[in-house]
């Protein structure tokens, strides 16, 4: 049986990494991603600080007595639903548990809550057989269009 570890096309290949989803305020993820990026420069190729933000979206949840919200927020009652803004910020790292730690540490050091929903999962992650000079005419910098326009 033929692995991903043993994929060899000539556009590229396959390399194990673990994929952490983490759900944060929006306007949070800078701080995150500057957080994680001195200990790991979440590289992907020749790029470094390599992430995904989701559009936003809501999270909701009920805390239980003895809660953070319940403890800092006056009149909360246990039980009630509060839901507020979120997106999702996706960072991929090698597998390598040393490493994982650290990024987890600096998530967790910054984060808005003190517990944050993390959801980790292997994955495995193209990496193209890069050549910056290819003359595919797909390519943004031959297709006429350049690089979409920039948000930040």
């Amino acid at each position: 049986m033929t692995t991903l570890a043993e994929y060899k096309a000539a556009s590229g290949t396959f390399t194990p990494v673990w994929t952490l989803e983490i759900q944060t305020l929006p306007e949070d993820t800078d701080r995150i991603l500057d957080a994680v990026m001195k200990v790991h420069p979440l590289g992907y190729g020749r790029y470094q600080r390599n992430a995904s933000i989701s559009a936003v979206g809501r999270e909701t949840a009920q805390p239980e007595p003895g809660s953070t919200t319940t403890t800092h927020v006056d009149g909360f009652e246990a039980g009630g639903t509060e839901t507020y803004p979120m997106v999702e910020l996706k960072i991929s790292v090698e597998r390598e548990v040393a490493v994982l730690e650290r990024v987890m540490d600096a998530i967790l050091a910054v984060h808005h809550y003190e517990e944050p929903v993390i959801f980790l999962r292997e994955d495995w992650a193209s990496r193209a057989a890069y050549d910056p000079s290819n003359d595919n005419p797909h390519r943004w910098w031959n297709d006429g269009r350049g690089l979409p326009d920039r948000i930040t």
